[in-house]
């Protein structure tokens, strides 16, 4: 059998237009030998031929225990030794040595979803930022991004509570114009209360939009590459340098963002821009019109204090002062929190988003006065209460009868 530098030799003088004689006459080999690796064209890589094993009957038996349970070498050489196995246990070691042979983890695989199939979302932390009294707010974004067209979708909160987490779905539905089959999160508490079960709260706002919500795999935040792309490209290309007069301004800049720089780039990986595959995207959503849109409402129990406020995320609400220390429902409608007792409607009053604020109906403060300045009632007689149904009759007699008796 010829060697790799014999056959190459063969071949390059070939591929020079010597004929089959001249190269069997300098090369020494014999004109079949030479016609056959002309033939062939390429060295002819030896290969051993596999031999039989005596694992051979036992092997996918190994592999179920071993994936299943972990075994170790010796504890699977005894059980298949019940089996006819009659060999050591080096020879299972060697055989699990292959099937411990791990993928390197940093290794990702690429998958590009169909149009309107899938979608990825996010939280990430902007900073922090001073209010205009001087105190310090931390303010997070919201970001989700079309798996096919690549077009994003960004909001500022200063929550990450789960309706703020809806409200900036359905602005994100708004804004590509639908939404796809399916989202990917990565284990946020807000959706994903452990592993296979959903937050039953935003398990009702999915299936009254009809789609599916689904978590990547732990400690792999790769799965979701798109959506964590995006964050650090937000974060480098708007957040980076610019100056914010209020989380109003943050998210109108972050609009003119998406539609003038974001959302027009040519991107990297599709080489298209993700507006113009939106516009072939859009068809496969489910559009916005197809069900009525859904209710946000956050709603916690609290006790009116002796103030005749209600505490709420940090921002005491007013109530009228006779329901001190009732138990109360607390509302928040977007930007309303309605405090209610029962079936009635004690107060609404608008959101407040500032830390350790009042907010007060000028009503409630004016009736909080006037009780607390009224005399205190007298308090009831204490002891004991008596009283006799007949008053005794005393019997009068004349003095003569005691005379008489004398």
């Amino acid at each position: 059998m010829l060697c790799r530098d014999q056959t190459m030799d063969i071949l390059l003088l070939h591929k020079q237009g010597h004929s089959i004689r001249d190269i069997a006459r300098q090369s020494g080999h014999s004109r079949n030998t030479v016609r056959r690796a002309v033939r062939e064209g390429a060295p002819h890589v030896f290969a051993t031929p596999p031999r039989p094993s005596k694992l051979d009957p036992f092997k996918d038996y190994l592999r179920q225990r071993f994936e299943e349970h972990g075994l170790s070498a010796v504890r699977l050489t005894q059980e298949i030794a019940q089996m006819g196995f009659a060999g050591s246990a080096q020879i299972v070691r060697r055989f699990l040595t292959t099937l411990r042979a791990r993928v390197p983890s940093q290794l990702t695989t690429r998958f590009e979803t169909p149009p309107g199939e899938q979608a990825q979302a996010d939280w990430a932390e902007a900073g922090r930022y001073s209010l205009a009294d001087g105190s310090m707010a931390r303010i997070f974004f919201f970001v989700m991004v079309l798996g096919f067209s690549r077009a994003l979708y960004i909001e500022f909160t200063r929550s990450m509570r789960l309706e703020s987490l809806i409200r900036c779905h359905q602005n994100a539905f708004a804004y590509f114009g639908g939404w796809p089959t399916r989202i990917l999160y990565d284990n946020m508490r807000q959706v994903i209360v452990r592993p296979g079960l959903v937050n039953p709260h935003f398990r009702d706002f999915a299936d009254h939009h009809g789609f599916e919500p689904k978590a990547h795999r732990p400690y792999r935040p790769r799965t979701k590459g798109k959506v964590e792309r995006m964050v650090s490209y937000v974060k480098d290309n708007f957040l980076c340098g610019r100056v914010f007069d209020s989380l109003e301004d943050l998210n109108a800049q972050g609009r003119v963002w998406l539609d003038a720089t974001a959302n027009v780039r040519l991107h990297a990986t599709t080489g298209a821009r993700p507006v113009d595959l939106l516009c072939k995207e859009r068809p496969h959503l489910t559009p916005m019109g197809a069900i009525a849109p859904y209710q946000i409402i956050h709603c916690e129990q609290r006790t009116v204090d002796a103030e005749a406020l209600v505490r709420f995320e940090h921002v005491r609400y007013s109530v009228p002062a006779f329901h001190c220390g009732a138990r109360v429902d607390v509302e928040a409608l977007g930007g309303t929190i309605r405090i209610r007792c029962k079936d009635l409607i004690l107060a609404e009053h608008p959101r407040s988003f500032i830390r350790d604020a009042r907010v007060e109906d000028p009503a409630h403060v004016r009736q909080r006065h006037d009780l607390s300045i009224l005399s205190p009632p007298t308090p009831p007689r204490r002891g004991p209460v008596l009283a006799f149904e007949h008053a005794l009759e005393v019997e009068t007699r004349p003095l003569s009868f005691y005379q008489e008796v004398i």
